[in-house]
């Protein structure tokens, strides 16, 4: 029997996921919530004004019109737990538990847990001082830096300083200066890794991994790798820097020890973890984990395996 699918997010991400999903015999019809210029009545493909900040009001809109599957695309409903709401109230959510989102909601415990299931990435120190911050920043055996807001700040809470200069006057601008908001009020900082980035995706139904083909996204903002950090200034997918060897290394070494950790510490993570990684002279490290398809990447990707 068909069913109709429920897309969350207003994004080019979510017009590449409902595009594909109505493509699906299984599927009657795609609404998203709120939706597009692009999503709006293309096909099989609607968009709906139900609120998805009210889960309540939410799950009863799904039940009313039999949405017999809801497809989370932002980080931040996740966050908030709309997947432990909606499937509290009977309807299947796609998409990993607000605890789970943790890997992506906060970069120090994402750091942590790296740390705990020695998981490849960079040196690091979290801080809610900013004082502590910059003490650490000019003692710092490692010259080049990289400084994040913990929190989510849309693709663009993280600043790789040139020197330490720079880095001092990035931890002021996230802490002191609230260039990010409460995203910013406990910082990362970290060594900056030397390598080709990639982005590296895969299902999970909490036990297993299913890569997908790796990609590769261009973040910042000017031409010549130059300009401060985006949420993604364009993508491209496969990416010929990660042969077939590589890629299993990334699977065994991230993503599965991930999936691993997370069940081992009694928050299984499902859906879509999309592992941000340094191609380094030492091996694969873990920049940071996402908690959703990435966007721009999702647009770039094949999506055979989400229909099958």
């Amino acid at each position: 029997m068909a069913e109709r699918v429920l897309v969350i997010g207003s994004g080019g991400r979510e017009h590449a996921l409902a595009w594909k999903l109505a493509q699906s015999p299984h599927v009657q019809q795609v609404l998203v919530a709120p939706g597009n210029a692009g999503t709006a009545n293309s096909g099989k493909i609607s968009n709906s004004a139900v609120s998805v900040n009210n889960h309540s009001i939410l799950a009863q809109y799904c039940k009313d019109h039999n949405v017999g599957l809801v497809v989370v695309g932002p980080e931040v409903p996740l966050a908030a737990g709309i997947v432990d709401d909606l499937t509290a109230a009977g309807v299947t959510c796609f998409g990993p538990s607000a605890k789970a989102a943790q890997l992506e909601a906060s970069k120090s415990f994402s750091k942590s847990f790296m740390d705990r299931h020695n998981i490849p990435t960079a040196r690091w120190s979290s801080f809610t001082d900013p004082q502590d911050a910059c003490k650490y920043i000019q003692d710092a055996e490692f010259p080049a830096l990289v400084v994040k807001a913990s929190g989510l700040a849309a693709g663009k809470g993280v600043v790789v300083a040139r020197d330490k200069d720079e880095a001092l006057k990035a931890v002021l601008d996230i802490m002191k200066d609230k260039a990010f908001g409460s995203a910013g009020e406990t910082v990362v900082v970290e060594e900056q890794l030397e390598g080709e980035e990639v982005s590296c995706l895969c299902f999970s139904d909490g036990i297993t991994v299913s890569p997908m083909p790796p990609a590769q996204d261009h973040k910042r903002l000017l031409d010549g790798d130059q300009g401060p950090n985006t949420g993604g200034m364009g993508a491209y997918c496969p990416t010929p820097q990660v042969s077939e060897e590589v890629l299993q290394e990334i699977k065994r070494s991230v993503l599965q020890k991930t999936v691993d950790g997370m069940r081992e510490e009694g928050t299984p993570y499902m859906g879509v973890l999309y592992a941000g990684v340094m191609l380094t002279k030492q091996g694969p490290k873990v920049l940071e984990f996402n908690c959703r398809f990435g966007d721009p990447e999702c647009q770039v990707r094949s999506f055979t395996s989400l229909l099958s």
